[in-house]
C-alpha cells in the first residue's frame, strides 16, 4: 500500500545519509531533512509522498541555501516512473533544475530501500542543432496550420502527408503522371522517393515510370479537403 504521510520517508532517507557518514536532523529551518558531514556544505532533502510540481518548487527554493539539494519520494508501484514518464525523463528534468533525486521502496517484510536516481550536479543543456533544423524545416514545408496544439491519438497533417496529398490531388486532376512531371508541378525534389515508398498506399505504379491514385488516395482527398483546397491549380501536363 502507498505510504500515508511523507514522514514515513524520513527514517529510511536519514539512514541512507548516516551510512555515508552524515549527521542528520529533521525539520531544520523549514527543511524536511538536513545532513552535514564535517566541513562540507549542508545537504537538504525535501520529502513528498509522490513526485509532483510542489516537490520540485520546494527543491528549487532550497537551492538558495546549498547546491546539494535532493527531492525524495516513494517509488511508484512496480518501479515505473511517475506520470507515465521514463526515469531518464525524471533524471533529465531534475538535472536541469540542479536537483538530486532519491526514491524509497517499501516492503511488507523487510526494511525500505533507498535508491539514488541522480546526483544534484550542475547541468549544461546542449542544443541539438540537427533536431532544431528539422523543426524549422517541418514548419516551413507546411503550407498552413492544420493541427490543433495539444492533440493526441489523431492523425496529424505533417509536411510529408501534405506533399503526398498534393501528388494525389494532381493525379486526380490530370490522370496518371510521371515522377518528373510531379516534381515539376510540386517543386518537390524528393517526389520519386515519396512515390516509391508509398507510405500511405495512395499510389499505384500503372506502368514503368507512371503512377496513378488508388481508392485510398481518393478517400484521403475527401478526408483532407480542407487542405487540398489550398493547393494552387496546376497547368495540365
Amino acid at each position: 500500500m502507498p505510504i500515508q504521510t511523507e514522514t514515513e520517508l524520513y527514517a529510511p532517507v536519514k539512514q541512507y545519509f548516516e551510512e555515508r557518514g552524515y549527521a542528520v536532523r529533521g525539520e531544520v529551518k523549514h527543511c524536511d531533512l538536513v545532513a552535514i558531514r564535517g566541513d562540507e556544505p549542508p545537504v537538504v532533502v525535501e520529502l513528498k509522498k509522490s513526485f509532483n510540481i510542489p516537490l520540485l518548487v520546494q527543491g528549487i527554493d532550497r537551492l538558495r541555501l546549498t547546491e546539494q539539494v535532493y527531492v525524495a519520494f516513494e517509488l511508484p508501484n512496480k518501479g515505473k516512473a511517475p506520470h507515465r514518464l521514463q526515469w531518464e525523463d525524471i533524471r533529465r528534468l531534475c538535472r536541469m533544475l540542479g536537483l538530486g533525486v532519491l526514491t524509497v521502496q517499501f516492503y511488507k517484510r523487510k526494511k525500505p530501500a533507498v535508491d539514488l536516481v541522480c546526483e544534484p550536479t550542475p547541468y549544461m543543456l546542449r542544443h541539438n542543432k540537427r533536431a532544431a533544423l528539422r523543426v524549422v524545416n517541418e514548419f516551413h514545408e507546411r503550407s498552413g496550420d492544420y493541427n490543433v496544439g495539444g492533440s493526441s491519438q489523431q492523425k496529424l497533417m505533417t509536411a510529408y502527408r501534405e506533399k503526398s496529398l498534393h501528388c494525389a490531388y494532381l493525379m486526380r486532376e490530370h490522370g496518371p503522371l510521371s515522377p518528373r512531371k510531379l516534381r515539376d508541378l510540386t517543386n518537390n525534389k524528393a517526389v520519386s522517393s515519396l512515390l516509391q515508398k508509398n507510405y500511405y498506399r495512395w499510389f499505384v505504379r500503372q506502368s514503368r515510370g507512371i503512377y496513378h491514385i488508388t481508392p485510398l488516395g481518393e478517400q484521403a482527398l475527401a478526408d483532407y479537403v480542407h487542405v487540398t483546397t489550398a493547393f494552387s491549380p496546376a497547368e495540365a501536363p
